[in-house]
């Protein structure tokens, strides 16, 4: 990938192909900060320590730090998204199927944002991905088992941990008058939420973006992983911008219609779901920011009844994305491919 932002930008302009491709990316990481980092901000807003808009501001900051950092300490994440799929055949084909795999996420995360729902940017990703690959010759073998094994490990173990995170943190931590003390603990709860879906969902664009550029030069596999000190900071200002313009209507779903919390019960989901994902950080395993939290937050409610409709309509979009996401996104590669 070259090494200067202009350089790619004259390398995009003279492949239309690749220039489609990387201002959908765009379009990804903004919907993502737009509907996935709401979730780290959703337990502080509803429990009311934090408005929405100053929390909001303050998690966009904390998404582009994650970013930044997690770029300059350990890319595994974004290495294994990087190889999750072969895209080979030809360098136009190869962008045009990860066109496809760009456009069904958009359109996938944009409907669930219509509806309020907390869908994962995580799981679109990886099945946007994946169904745009099975539209190239080779279809199935096209996956690698390797990486793939990595992303289901980290979504099904961030969500088993998130859970037992917040549902432990909320025993250990005592009531009483002490909600001074945790709403101050949700400040720095949320920030930490942030920063850490920076640090992974961050890695995961990263990975694309690197895959378009090597695609696009005829290097669809291989030992091309190269990190300009540009690209970070461009999908952290994306992925904060997208943060700035809100998600009330998923903070809405996920704090304050799921379970009633508490400042005590809200900083417990913090600290379970925080747990998480650092974890799963550490291990290079991609995870869901999404799944996490909310899956924290219903371990934290504990005995607390959660509200079923709410959690109906997430666990349906948790069971869809996969295969909702990725028949779009292979319906779509096909049409794509046809016009070639």
């Amino acid at each position: 990938m070259p090494a200067s932002f202009l350089e790619f930008c004259q390398q995009a302009l003279v492949q239309p192909a690749l220039l489609v491709t990387v201002l959908l990316l765009c379009a990804v990481i903004l919907v993502n900060g737009w509907t996935d980092a709401p979730n780290a901000i959703a337990t502080a807003v509803t429990t009311g320590v934090v408005p929405f808009r100053a929390a909001a501001a303050g998690a966009a900051v904390c998404n582009l730090l994650g970013v930044v950092c997690a770029a300059a300490a350990n890319t595994s994440v974004a290495q294994t998204i990087y190889a999750i799929a072969d895209f080979g055949g030809g360098t136009e084909r190869a962008l045009a199927a990860l066109c496809a795999a760009m456009t069904a996420i958009v359109l996938w995360a944009a409907g669930a944002w219509r509806f309020g729902i907390p869908t994962s940017e995580s799981h679109a990703l990886a099945a946007g991905i994946a169904g745009a690959a099975l539209a190239l010759p080779g279809g199935v073998s096209n996956l690698r088992p390797g990486p793939w094994g990595r992303v289901l490990l980290g979504l099904v173990l961030s969500v088993v941990l998130g859970f037992l995170g917040g549902a432990l943190a909320a025993r250990a931590l005592p009531g009483g008058g002490r909600s001074g003390l945790y709403s101050g603990g949700q400040v720095l709860g949320a920030g930490l939420a942030a920063f850490l879906h920076g640090a992974q969902d961050g890695q995961k664009f990263l990975g694309v973006f690197l895959l378009g550029a090597a695609l696009s030069q005829g290097r669809p596999d291989s030992e091309t992983f190269l990190l300009p000190a540009w690209l970070p900071l461009l999908c952290a200002l994306l992925m904060g911008l997208g943060t700035l313009l809100g998600g009330r209507r998923i903070v809405e779903n996920v704090g304050r219609n799921l379970v009633p919390l508490t400042p005590r019960l809200g900083f417990a989901a913090d600290l379970g779901s925080a747990a998480s994902l650092l974890l799963c950080t550490l291990l290079g395993l991609p995870a869901s920011t999404t799944h996490t939290k909310t899956a924290a937050i219903l371990g934290a409610g504990g005995g607390r009844r959660a509200n079923r409709r709410a959690a109906g309509s997430i666990a349906l979009a948790w069971v869809c994305t996969f295969p909702g996401c990725g028949l779009i996104a292979f319906v779509t590669a096909r049409g794509f491919l046809a016009l070639l």
